[in-house]
């Protein structure tokens, strides 16, 4: 598999995971799910970090 395909697929399953924390935050802050503001703080913060592990390996998959 060329090394530009496997970037991208971690760019794609890095998004997803951003998806995914944000809905976690959403569903605590709204009281669904059991957390405190110390887990909204440590997943949003999560939520930073995979979002831009997202933009950079998209960014990479682009290069030659």
């Amino acid at each position: 598999m060329p090394q530009s395909n496997v970037y991208a697929l971690m760019a794609l399953g890095s998004f997803g995971l951003t998806l995914l924390v944000a809905r976690l935050v959403v569903r605590i802050q709204k009281g669904e799910l059991p957390g405190n503001d110390l887990w909204v703080l440590y997943l949003r913060m999560l939520l930073g970090f995979l979002f831009a592990a997202a933009i950079v390996f998209g960014y990479r998959a682009l290069l030659p």
